[in-house]
């Protein structure tokens, strides 16, 4: 990749994914802008459908490098529910809700899912990120956003929002996703620069 640091315009209204996925891109050698009111989101049970639109609609908008990012949790016990509705749910449940929905129920497993899209020039790229864990009996910690304080992951004893933004990233579905992107997004511009 040649030395000038591309800047890519993250497509969301939400300074949490922002914070978290700033590091990722450093790592590789991006720099993120936070871009909010650009992001259009398509009803879809496919998160990857969604993050694709949506970047697809908002690079034609802007002209510039963009990147959006969707993720929904799934409870096992209620047949994948919220889903790709896991915003919507939450502003309208609430964790409580969602606490009051599963009750006494004991098989508590759940993931977290996300899709992220980039469209760079020619590069179209779309990567999926998964984390299995499960729900908690109550809502623990203070960091984070949406229905962290209930999402405890495989090999950990934390909720999402008992970790730093450096453990969360360990774990998660949108660090995992974005990584895999922006790592095709390196091949993808050294590929580019080999070609002229």
């Amino acid at each position: 990749m040649s030395n000038k640091v591309v800047t890519i315009y993250f497509l969301t209204g939400n300074k949490h994914k922002v914070i978290e996925v700033e590091p990722i891109a450093s790592k590789y050698g991006f720099k993120i802008k936070g871009y909010p009111g650009y992001k259009v989101e398509i009803q879809s049970m496919d998160l990857a459908e969604i993050s694709e639109k949506a970047a697809l609609l908002g690079y034609l908008y802007l002209g510039k490098p963009v990147m959006v990012e969707d993720a929904g949790l799934f409870i096992e016990a209620l047949n994948g529910f919220p889903g790709p509705y896991s915003s919507y749910v939450y502003k309208v449940l609430g964790i409580n809700g969602i606490l009051k929905l599963l009750g006494g129920v004991s098989d508590r497993r759940a993931y977290f899912l996300s899709a992220t899209t980039i469209i760079y020039k020619p590069c179209i790229i779309t990567e999926r990120g998964r984390v299995d864990g499960y729900i908690s009996i109550e809502p623990r910690g203070d960091k984070g956003f949406g229905f962290d304080p209930i999402f405890i992951p495989e090999g950990s004893d934390m909720t999402f929002a008992e970790m730093s933004i450096d453990e969360k990233n360990k774990y998660s579905h949108r660090a995992r996703s974005v990584s895999k992107a922006l790592e095709k997004l390196g091949r993808c511009i050294e590929y580019m620069g080999s070609e002229t």
